[in-house]
């Protein structure tokens, strides 16, 4: 089911409702959170069978032995118990192999059976599953590893309610494309009462109607552009090339932190909050702090559960070492490229994705080597309205960057993106680039007003966390009630035909 169907905008209201007569009933408080939980798996299960009912029996198995797993791990049992044949250790292994290995046959197989084919020049056909790929199946199981190895760390206790942990990994909100939440943060909420919130649930809905412009009136209008330029990519220009480009960088910004957006807004709806998926990635002054603000939830996932455990920034240093600031440097450059290199796989099982990783992963290497990774760590241009000509050129360097990391993960093959630049390289052809910005372009020109809607929103409310969200509710009301209807109606104009998030497929 899309956020931005009739189908959802039906859905909704009809879960928020019987949500919360649950939450209101005259009933003891366990059993009403009982029934709410219970409620919330089965609208959760409705919601992602309306794909593929049949993909249901595989988040239920994965949540089953996720939850079984955090019972057998179970750190906190006396010690005699610890020499048993089955550690702990073993449960928390046993349940990584399986979800991975579940996820490794559903998106990995035919990758890895078709490149060892051509490797060898062998005939794989017969080999090949041609299964169909989960939707957001990459997102539920990172969500269910990190239970099993936060309850191996001890920063959670294993839950024997298990309605209460189904409710966690099926969410509805970000079931499908995030952001990853940890079981210390999203588990506890759904083993306490939550109470009705007026404020929480209207900050909500401003943020869905946030995300659906985001999604709806920026993204998909990119989206009509930049299909037609890649499918007819070797005719095109360089100036083309180079516009559809950046709008594809505003296309998956929109299209990804819109679905944040309606999805952290839809959980504040039920009185859940979940953490911040986006925080102005296109503002940053760096590579480094442009992964610190995209995608945080993976992100932080790949730095807390990779990254650090394989030495991070700070690893250590065998006494027999002769050389240990270099030894430290080429760890620092292994763990770098590993993390990055994963977060490309786990997009999806192509090279591109990879190559995609290893550009990011060497745009990185030099900050973190000189010490420069954390250098910024604030909101840009804090306490003035303006950036300076050094915080501008920084933006404007790193969002470049970003649009030809961008070529590489739109493409199909590394083919395509190496043709799609050099084609974009043909700086002989920018003569005509002005005529995009001029008002007889009927697709381009209203999008790209769209987009500088976007930026100066978020521009302006770059400290807060979304572009709608408002601390004084009485100064200026009228006006930001006109805001609203004129973004409702920019949604129902631009609402056409129903386009799918991007990350769906991951």
């Amino acid at each position: 089911m899309l956020f931005n169907s009739i189908e959802f905008a039906l859905f909704l209201p009809i879960v928020f409702l019987i949500y919360w007569a649950i939450g209101y009933a005259h009933i003891n408080d366990q059993l009403k959170l009982r029934l709410q939980n219970a409620f919330v798996v089965i609208a959760s299960y409705v919601f992602y069978g309306w794909w593929d009912w049949r993909f249901l029996l595989l988040i239920a198995f994965t949540s089953f032995c996720s939850w079984g797993s955090g019972l057998l791990i179970n750190p906190s049992r006396p010690p005699h118990e610890g020499r048993r044949m089955f550690t702990p250790k073993f449960w928390m292994i046993a349940n990584i192999i399986l979800n991975l290995g579940i996820l490794a046959i559903f998106k990995y197989y035919d990758f890895f059976v078709r490149e060892f084919g051509q490797l060898f020049g062998i005939s794989t056909e017969s080999l090949l599953l041609r299964i169909i790929l989960p939707v957001g199946i990459s997102f539920y199981t990172f969500q269910a590893l990190s239970y099993s190895i936060d309850v191996y760390r001890k920063k959670i206790e294993p839950t024997r309610d298990i309605v209460a942990f189904f409710a966690y990994v099926a969410f509805f909100p970000q079931l499908v494309a995030g952001p990853i939440e940890r079981a210390t943060n999203l588990l506890p909420q759904f083993q306490t009462n939550r109470k009705f919130s007026y404020d929480q649930a209207v900050d909500g809905m401003r943020q869905i109607l946030w995300g659906l412009f985001k999604k709806i009136v920026v993204a998909d209008n990119c989206a009509t552009y930049v299909d037609q330029v890649w499918a007819t990519y070797d005719t095109q220009t360089g100036s083309t090339l180079l516009l559809a480009a950046i709008l594809f960088t505003f296309q998956i910004y929109g299209d990804f932190s819109g679905y944040s957006d309606i999805a952290i807004g839809t959980a504040k709806l039920f009185g859940i909050k979940l953490i911040r998926n986006f925080n102005n990635p296109y503002f940053s002054r760096d590579i480094a702090e442009f992964w610190r603000r995209w995608h945080i939830s993976l992100t932080t996932w790949f730095r807390d559960y990779v990254y650090i455990p394989l030495g991070g920034s700070r690893p250590e240093i065998p006494a027999h070492i002769q050389h240990p600031v270099l030894y430290k440097k080429l760890i620092i450059i292994r763990n770098t490229f590993v993390i990055f290199l994963l977060s490309g796989f786990w997009h999806g099982a192509n090279w591109t994705f990879i190559a995609w990783g290893a550009y990011h992963a060497i745009l990185f290497l030099p900050l973190i080597l000189l010490g420069q990774n954390r250098k910024y760590t604030n909101q840009v241009a804090e306490g003035r309205l303006l950036p300076t000509f050094r915080e501008s050129f920084q933006i404007l360097l790193t969002f470049f960057l970003a649009v030809f990391g961008w070529i590489i993960f739109r493409a199909e093959t590394m083919t395509q993106a190496w043709e799609y630049i050099c084609g974009m390289m043909q700086f002989g052809t920018l003569r005509a680039s002005y005529r995009f910005f001029l008002p007889n372009e009927s697709l381009v020109y209203p999008t790209n007003l769209y987009i500088v809607a976007m930026i100066v929103v978020e521009w302006l409310q770059r400290n807060k966390q979304h572009g709608l969200e408002v601390l004084n509710t009485s100064k200026h009301k009228w006006l930001r009630v006109a805001f609203y209807y004129a973004l409702v109606w920019m949604i129902i104009q631009n609402a056409g035909t129903e386009q799918t998030f991007i990350y769906f497929q991951f």
